[in-house]
């Protein structure tokens, strides 16, 4: 049974289209990338899933329970952490998973072996006593976490949980989510490409309000697996690199995308065996002096980009 299935989801605020006819499914045990740019209704999907916002058309269900009919069976079913998660300041980490767990009618002794099992699980043990509004934004994610695990929930949603933490604590992050794998279905919304890349094994891309593409991160890496040039000119060619890199958008083994970055591009192509032959040539009758010319695997970011750019044209 799929953990989570959508069919035709849609959502309008004002004039804004937020959910476009969203459907997709994820299957029990994933974990699930849920990608997309800013604004492609991510966070009103889940939002929906979690039955705090209503759909203007189409159907959810969580584990062949539709939601908004569940008569609050979906809710049981579900761990939720916010992109922003918010707590009482002045309670200790074990006071509020304690709160947590009574709110779901643990008694003392549950409360007890629970709030003892999370805060090890999430690396909380020693701060277990300190005031959560002494902890950094790492902490505070650890802790959403382990909040949303008090009712062993089958499907756990987390909401961009780590786009606003510094490397190392979306490494910590990352790792104690991958560490879920087999303990529940986890549902990731995110816009950071690597992080999925890095601990996901199925990927759902969404733009605009619409599924663009779902399938295993293996499949889409292998479907789209035509080559990437890393290309990088000598500082000093600014200029004649950035003209150079706009006339590649008229050649027709070229994608629909190149990214420039002062003098250093990224090119995606349609025709390999072309673009080997001739991108290079180009480049030295642009006079360009290269110090890089590197044919290398595209990464999720790469696919990423490539159907988003599409699916706008």
């Amino acid at each position: 049974m799929d953990a989570v299935r959508v069919e035709g989801l849609r959502k309008r605020f004002g004039r804004v289209t937020a959910l476009n006819g969203l459907s997709l499914s994820v299957e029990s045990g994933s974990l699930f990338g849920f990608l997309g740019p800013n604004g492609a209704g991510k966070t009103t999907a889940i939002r929906i899933l979690t039955g705090l916002a209503g759909a203007d058309g189409g159907r959810a269900w969580l584990s062949g329970i539709e939601v908004g009919k569940g008569n609050g069976r979906t809710a049981r079913l579900l761990g939720y952490l916010p992109q922003e998660p918010a707590f009482y300041p002045w309670m200790t980490a074990a006071e509020m998973l304690d709160h947590v767990a009574r709110t779901f009618g643990l008694n003392a002794a549950e409360r007890r072996r629970s709030t003892e099992e999370l805060l090890g699980l999430c690396g909380l043990k020693e701060a277990s006593r300190r005031r959560i509004g002494g902890f950094s934004g790492g902490m505070k994610q650890r802790l959403g976490i382990a909040q949303a695990l008090v009712n062993r929930p089958a499907i756990l949603l987390l909401d961009e949980p780590v786009s606003s933490l510094d490397p190392f604590g979306r490494k910590e992050l990352l790792d104690l989510i991958d560490g879920l794998r087999g303990r529940c279905t986890v549902f990731m919304s995110t816009h950071i490409l690597a992080d999925v890349e890095r601990i996901c094994d199925t990927v759902g891309i969404i733009d605009r309000g619409r599924l663009i593409v779902q399938a295993s991160k293996k499949a889409l890496l292998e479907t789209y697996a035509a080559p990437v040039f890393d290309i990088e000119a000598d500082s000093d060619q600014e200029a004649a690199f950035r003209s150079w890199t706009e006339s590649l958008a008229r050649v027709p083994w070229m994608d629909s995308t190149v990214f420039p970055e002062k003098s250093t591009v990224r090119v995606l192509v349609n025709d390999p065996a072309a673009a080997k032959r001739e991108l290079l040539a180009s480049a030295v009758k642009a006079g360009l002096v290269l110090t890089r010319f590197e044919t290398v695997k595209p990464t999720l970011e790469d696919v990423f980009i490539k159907l988003v750019s599409r699916a706008g044209d």
